[in-house]
């Protein structure tokens, strides 16, 4: 039994907080909760000013960006393929997702999608500060999520010892 409570929050860097915010609201209609700054860090008392900013991310769900003036240039880690990190967040039906795709595209944001992944499709675009978004929408079956759950461990023993693809779920992808 885990002893976490659940995600208190998830914290990104930002290049600008204002600018976060808005496209956040616009976009995905995520209302701003909070607001922290301060001049120097509270865990290390390294002099480095910042704004934490703090978005509903629904249901509970908190998202937080941390603009620092003071720091490099954002960048990313060039050993970890683009498609690697994201951000994913559920959403109630596919018609959401669909119009959300409509809309994103209508504000001329790139979108991806939707890509079929069985259980779920989703939508892929990017935010002002390059972080890599998904919506994903869930379709899959109780069976579905059965015949995962039962080879969930198999799948990453065989992972472990060979680091090659096992082909327990391979029906979710061919066809």
């Amino acid at each position: 039994m885990s002893i976490t409570h659940g995600v208190h929050h998830v914290a990104y860097r930002c290049k600008d907080a204002k600018q976060t915010v808005e496209w956040y609201r616009d976009h995905l209609g995520m209302d701003f909760v909070l607001a922290i700054a301060e001049n120097e860090v509270p865990s290390t008392k390294a002099p480095d000013p910042y704004m934490h900013i703090f978005l509903d991310a629904g249901n509970g769900n908190v998202l937080a960006f941390f603009e620092l003036p003071n720091s490099p240039a954002m960048g990313r880690d060039e050993n970890t393929p683009g498609w690697v990190q994201h951000i994913a967040f559920k959403v109630a039906s596919m018609d959401v997702l669909e119009a959300t795709k409509a809309k994103l595209v209508a504000a001329g944001i790139d979108v991806l999608g939707p890509v079929n992944h069985t259980i779920f499709k989703s939508i892929y675009f990017f935010d002002p500060n390059g972080h890599r978004l998904e919506l994903a929408a869930d379709i899959g079956t109780p069976e579905m999520m059965r015949k995962l759950d039962a080879c969930k461990w198999d799948m990453l023993e065989e992972w472990s010892q060979t680091k090659k693809a096992p082909r327990h779920a391979a029906w979710m992808h061919e066809g």
